[in-house]
Parts: structure tokens; C-alpha cells; sequence
């Protein structure tokens, strides 16, 4: 049997507002999104900086942490693995995304 090999480490900055959502079973998950900087060359040969987005949730007590201490801004390293889920929108379209399942966090 091969290991599991969806692993996925980020360094960026939290940027929303951390959303908590609780269900009737008591579990928390805690949603917002993490900005990480990225360096592109031009063809002319100079630089240009951009931000790629990434979703993320955490379960449980990682979440619960999440809400306490990781606002908006604050720079952070995270360890997860990525996740596909589809769900209905509003209009009733299925639809597909990718997010992160975050395991640990560090503040820097």
C-alpha cells in the first residue's frame, strides 16, 4: 500500500475574515482564505509581483484556534493536504472546487 501523498505547505498572509460554521452534531469549521505572493519575469526580463488565492478550512480544535488567533493580515505557514468538493449553488448548479484541509499552523 503506497503512503498518502497530498501534502501542501503555504506561506502567506490570512486574507478574510475567518467564517465559523457550527452544526447541529457541535462541530465547528472555520473557513478564510490565504494570500501568497508570487514573482513573475516579463518578457522584457523585469519582475512583477502577484497574489495567488487559496482556500482553507479547519476542523475541530484547529478551527476553534483559527477563530481566536488568526485575523486578518497576519502572516502564517500552513500544513494540509488539498481537497475537491462539489455543492449546489444558489441558482442550483453543481458545482466544483479545490480548498486546503489545514493540519497545522504557524504564526511567523
Amino acid at each position: 500500500m503506497n503512503p498518502i501523498r497530498n501534502y501542501v505547505t503555504l506561506i502567506g498572509n490570512i486574507g478574510s475574515q475567518t467564517k465559523i460554521t457550527e452544526f447541529d452534531n457541535g462541530q465547528r469549521v472555520a473557513r478564510f482564505q490565504l494570500a501568497t505572493p508570487k514573482s513573475l519575469r516579463k518578457n522584457n526580463g523585469r519582475y512583477t509581483a502577484t497574489v495567488e488565492w487559496h482556500r482553507l478550512f479547519a476542523w475541530g480544535n484547529m478551527a476553534q484556534f483559527i477563530e481566536k488567533y488568526g485575523e486578518k493580515g497576519k502572516k502564517v505557514a500552513i500544513h494540509g493536504r488539498m481537497v475537491q468538493r462539489t455543492y449546489l449553488s444558489h441558482d442550483g448548479k453543481q458545482r466544483s472546487l479545490k480548498e486546503v484541509e489545514v493540519r497545522q499552523i504557524i504564526g511567523l
